[in-house]
């Protein structure tokens, strides 16, 4: 993992929405001032008359977007996870996923790894909402390799999707030759036995390096990742649950609303017998700080992980 290139999941975005827009004419990009930071710049200088700056007016933007899929383009909206799930979030339940609009919201800096810009930018509770309303795709890819895939899919799935992608460079592990992503499905990424962590976004790579920890202890942990949060890929998740016995979550998000919920809520509807435990944001703010450090202080780099597998 050490050796891996790095590469931060909003430079994926920006990357692929350029590629993407070579080929397809109907794709538009909408920012609210923040084209440099979520890397729809790329696209404005590639295609200017398909980018569209809406200001610092995320709920009309949202609007517009809605307006523009109605008429057939596939908009891709795009800010700050704090302002797209958060400040939006009426435009989008009601303007977006009421009518079941083919919108789909490009989120970046989501998480504690915003660092610097503080507890008002670290937006942990947007899994929660997009989640919350019917009908929306939440993917949350881990590598540069499956942001790349995770945003065709995107482009290719009829209704909104909601993507949210990192501030962070985090290794890029997924052989991009051989690598096929399928919204709703998840990957075992390490086999193992004693324990599986389930992971999505940057704890992915987290989740790795923390699973070759827990080997050199004779802990055989199995680590699998999970870009589609909506749809879950039940079937993975049960399989690790009743084979392994003990599960632990790993998200950038808070243990309230999440990934984690979501897992416990799969397995105690299947009626398995399984011990779940969540790493994630507590009920609580984060703080400004440089990125690392505080997934360190918070308990989401890979010691963290490890702590919370040795507790089950």
């Amino acid at each position: 993992m050490s050796e891996a290139k790095t590469i931060a999941t909003r430079d994926s975005y920006g990357a692929a929405l350029v590629e993407l827009g070579r080929e397809h004419e109907d794709l538009v990009v909408l920012d609210a001032d923040l084209a440099a930071a979520t890397k729809t710049g790329v696209f404005k200088k590639a295609f200017p008359e398909r980018h569209f700056d809406c200001g610092i007016a995320e709920q009309n933007m949202m609007g517009v977007a809605a307006g523009m899929a109605a008429a057939g383009l596939v908009p891709f909206a795009s800010s700050f996870a704090m302002f797209a799930a958060g400040r939006a979030f009426e435009q989008v339940r009601n303007s977006v996923g009421y009518p079941h609009l083919n919108v789909k919201i490009g989120a970046t800096h989501g998480g504690i790894s915003v660092g610097e810009d503080g507890a008002s930018h670290q937006c942990c509770e947007d899994f929660a909402l997009m989640r919350s309303i019917p009908g929306m795709v939440v993917l949350c890819p881990a590598d540069d390799v499956e942001a790349t895939a995770a945003v065709k899919a995107a482009y290719e799935h009829e209704g909104p999707v909601y993507l949210r992608f990192g501030r962070l460079a985090v290794p890029v592990f997924h052989n991009e030759a051989d690598y096929k992503f399928e919204i709703g499905k998840g990957e075992v990424l390490r086999e193992g036995s004693d324990l599986a962590i389930l992971a999505t976004g940057l704890e992915t790579a987290e989740a790795l390096k923390a699973a070759e920890a827990l080997a050199a202890e004779g802990v055989s942990a199995r680590v699998i990742n999970l870009c589609s949060i909506k749809p879950l890929d039940t079937g993975l998740v049960l399989k690790a649950a009743k084979e392994c016995g003990k599960v632990v979550t790993c998200e950038e998000h808070s243990v309230i609303g999440g990934l984690g919920e979501a897992v416990c809520a799969a397995i105690a509807e299947a009626g398995v017998a399984c011990r779940v435990k969540r790493v994630g944001v507590k009920d609580e703010f984060g703080h400004s700080g440089p990125a690392k450090e505080l997934l360190a202080q918070f308990g989401l780099d890979a010691a963290g992980i490890a702590r919370a597998c040795r507790e089950v």
